[in-house]
């Protein structure tokens, strides 16, 4: 799927995404897996207390993990993230169901089991060992927030927030709090609906327009409303807003920071919050409210709304975009059923329960 265009940029991404994933799949994760394999004595089942909790010494098990987090590259923790802004060269759904949603979301869960059913949380905090890891998360989430600045390519600009939003979920596991660990739980599925409405936005301003710069949507809100409009609504959950669910994930996410006593953890997602609305939020900014430009070119604004300029995204674009937009609003109104989950789980691990 990521070398569908058959052209050179759609190859190098291809082989980049084989080569991270691959990989580090056989360098760090397979190994992993047999030495979890031997230390427990043949048996590799979750284990809500970890199967390894007593097994290892502070030095193996600080290794271990850093294997398994890096190993499981799909989660796009640094320095082993370079494949996913490369996998963008894929035509749109695929970028907004793979690398936004599914493949990402499978790295971090399995992070996710790898704290609370092959450590234990327990085991974890009495070796001080999510210190580490919080670290790593938090440089890939700031650094990623500074690079999607940078970017002009609307989907470059969405791949780097992807990687933050991704190490938002492993920070949240690390600091090893009933508020950290259910934060991460819920932001699975929170970023999960406000980024693949931001992809599909992209994705249907390029069919409808050919466009695929920020530089390139001056006035574009004027011809596209509800494709613009879903995508403002998906950036102020992404950047953790409301009245959208991706300010409930965040808000669990703080509360961590405080449970686990680790102000510092705080910052960064302040931080961080501030950057996702600062690569987000202007690009909704300008389709709507754009700086006059001179008559003639791609980039002219229109003078003013009128019904007979607008000109959206096919219907089966639009509908697919109001449905993961509608979600990201009602999961703010209605968190009931995804926070009763959560706290179920929560309850499970043993050293997170309320």
């Amino acid at each position: 799927l990521v070398t569908h265009h058959q052209d050179r940029e759609a190859r190098t991404g291809g082989r980049t995404y084989l080569t991270y994933l691959l990989g580090t799949s056989v360098a760090f994760v397979l190994p992993a897996m047999i030495f979890c394999y031997l230390r427990s004595g043949g048996n590799l089942d979750f284990s809500p207390d970890g199967f390894l909790a007593g097994r290892l010494s502070g030095g193996e098990a600080a290794v271990l993990l850093l294997l398994l987090v890096f190993g499981f590259a799909k989660a796009g923790v640094m320095p082993f993230h370079s494949w996913l802004p490369g996998a963008m060269v894929a035509p749109t759904p695929v970028s907004a169901l793979l690398h936004a949603v599914a493949v990402v979301k499978v790295g971090v869960f399995c992070i996710l089991r790898v704290f609370t059913g092959v450590f234990g949380v327990d085991f974890l905090r009495e070796m001080d060992l999510g210190v580490i890891i919080s670290w790593i998360a938090a440089f890939t989430v700031v650094t990623t927030s500074l690079i999607a600045l940078t970017q002009d390519n609307l989907k470059r600009r969405l791949a780097f927030s992807t990687i933050g939003q991704l190490s938002y979920i492993v920070l949240g596991v690390s600091l090893l709090s009933p508020g950290g660990v259910g934060g991460s739980m819920l932001h699975i599925a929170a970023h999960a609906f406000g980024k693949i409405t931001l992809f599909m936005c992209a994705g249907a301003i390029f069919v409808t327009t050919g466009r695929k710069y920020v530089s390139q949507l001056n006035g574009i809100g004027r011809t596209m409303p509800l494709t613009m409009g879903a995508f403002f609504v998906a950036a102020v959950s992404v950047t953790g807003l409301p009245p959208t669910v991706g300010l409930i994930s965040k808000f669990y996410l703080v509360i961590g920071t405080i449970q686990a006593e680790r102000p510092a953890m705080l910052v960064v997602f302040l931080v961080s919050t501030i950057l996702n609305a600062a690569y987000l939020l202007p690009v909704a900014y300008r389709a709507f409210f754009p700086r006059p430009f001179a008559a003639g070119g791609d980039d002219a604004v229109p003078p003013g709304f009128a019904w007979s300029r607008v000109k959206e995204a096919p219907m089966a674009c639009l509908l697919s975009i109001a449905v993961t937009a509608t979600i990201a609003v009602a999961g703010f109104f209605f968190p009931g059923v995804a926070i009763d989950l959560v706290a179920l789980m929560v309850e499970l691990v043993p050293g997170t329960g309320s």
